[in-house]
């Protein structure tokens, strides 16, 4: 990722962002459960969902095939014949690791994760915790994660502030144990949206979970019924064409659900916040740009959605923070210092604190050079930062953006009409 892109070209037209990632993996995940032919529409290419791909085949006996647009995942034969090796490797992410370590935990038998070295090093103390009090042994070694044993029935407390990946890989593993259990939460849950995704999708097959304000009630028994699901338009994805089009580009973007389960939906309230005009026809939205208006933003429920807000914050009139952000100093990069640094590079007036951003706003930046980081999300702030820069923006790592959306450049720099 050490070679260069010159970015000179901004978005146009009419832009379809690719499914979403988070759907992906969730449909996935509950198609693999219920060990049935299921056929998922509108389904994306990314390396993480690749991954998940990857993980559901080596550990659970499933085969997935694109067919299209679309992905079929049916059975492969017993799972004991064919999935002796149990060895998943998750890449880069943080999805495919958190969600599938309770499911390979279901039968018991010896499974084996890796993954690139970042992942490998972001936090899993919840499920160190947990495992080991109902009795799964739980071995982090250089550049792998070991586990052996089954999850048992019985109450599970987490603390909420964490990631909801914790909470939705045992929302996942415990309705097919055989008695019930419960999550409870030693603290307010952060990006709860997440959550309640993974409670919607796991309904589509059949799949019911009780929420309360204290955690999870989960009736064991259940059963995963194979079914077929659409995956969404990915909101996350979107928000970066949604926000060049508020500094000023002419671009709509296509295939989005107005009633989204998607909590990056919100990305329609910020830009309201900031004074831009938003409009529907279908399922395309276009906004109107003016004079932006800065903003106070609460990254606790949208922390994917912190990289274009900042990024806009940059041009915005006045002075913006970006509040309740500490938990992305721990996603693929530590992107509070990745987005001070680098949009300060470009000539932003940016001021990182512990949990915070503090960002006064300028007409334009003056451009330059900037590095992603590695991060697929860092590099894609940088592209939108570009719009408004007097000097092209010169981008390491920008091939970063394969992780979620492989198509990003091509959409960015053009549309797809």
């Amino acid at each position: 990722m050490n070679d260069v892109k010159v970015i000179e070209r901004c978005p146009s037209g009419v832009v379809t962002p690719p499914p979403s990632k988070s759907l992906c993996h969730r449909a996935v995940i509950c198609a693999a459960l219920s060990r049935g032919e299921c056929v998922i529409g509108n389904f994306g290419r990314s390396d993480d969902v690749d991954a998940t791909l990857s993980g559901v085949s080596s550990l659970m006996g499933v085969e997935t095939r694109r067919e299209g647009g679309s992905l079929r995942v049916y059975p492969r034969g017993a799972a004991d014949d064919v999935c002796s090796d149990r060895v998943a490797f998750c890449n880069e992410s943080g999805s495919t690791l958190r969600f599938l370590l309770p499911i390979a935990s279901l039968d018991g038998r010896p499974a084996v994760f890796t993954g690139k070295e970042g992942l490998m090093r972001r936090p899993l103390g919840v499920y160190e915790k947990i495992f080991r009090e109902s009795g799964v042994a739980f071995a982090r070694e250089p550049g792998r994660i070991l586990i052996e044993g089954a999850l048992r029935p019985g109450i599970y407390e987490t603390p909420g502030d964490v990631s909801s990946q914790f909470i939705s890989g045992l929302l996942f593993a415990l309705p097919t144990l055989g008695g019930d259990s419960e999550i409870r939460l030693t603290s307010p849950l952060e990006s709860r949206r997440y959550a309640d995704m993974t409670i919607d999708v796991m309904r589509a097959f059949g799949v019911e979970i009780a929420a309360s304000d204290s955690g999870y009630h989960i009736r064991g028994g259940q059963r995963y019924i194979p079914a077929d699901y659409r995956v969404e338009a990915d909101y996350s994805q979107a928000a970066f064409f949604l926000a060049a089009a508020a500094l000023g580009r002419d671009v709509s973007v296509a295939g989005l659900e107005r009633e989204s389960i998607q909590g990056d939906a919100a990305i329609l309230g910020v830009l309201r916040d900031m004074g831009v005009g938003i409009s529907w026809s279908g399922g395309t939205v276009t906004v109107r740009a003016g004079c932006l208006r800065a903003v106070t933003a609460d990254a606790r429920e949208i922390p994917d959605l912190v990289p274009p807000i900042a990024t806009l914050c940059c041009f915005c009139d006045g002075t913006s923070r970006i509040v309740n952000a500490g938990r992305l100093r721990f996603k693929e990069s530590d992107r509070l210092s990745a987005l001070s640094r680098e949009l300060g590079n470009l000539g932003a007036d940016i001021v990182e604190t512990e949990d915070s951003l503090v960002i006064t706003g300028h007409r334009a930046l003056g451009g330059g050079a900037a590095d992603s980081w590695g991060d697929h999300r860092i590099a894609m702030s940088m592209a939108l930062a570009a719009i408004g820069c007097k000097t092209p923006v010169r981008l390491t790592g920008w091939r970063s953006v394969d992780k979620s959306y492989p198509d990003f450049w091509r959409d960015f720099e053009g549309g797809t009409l």
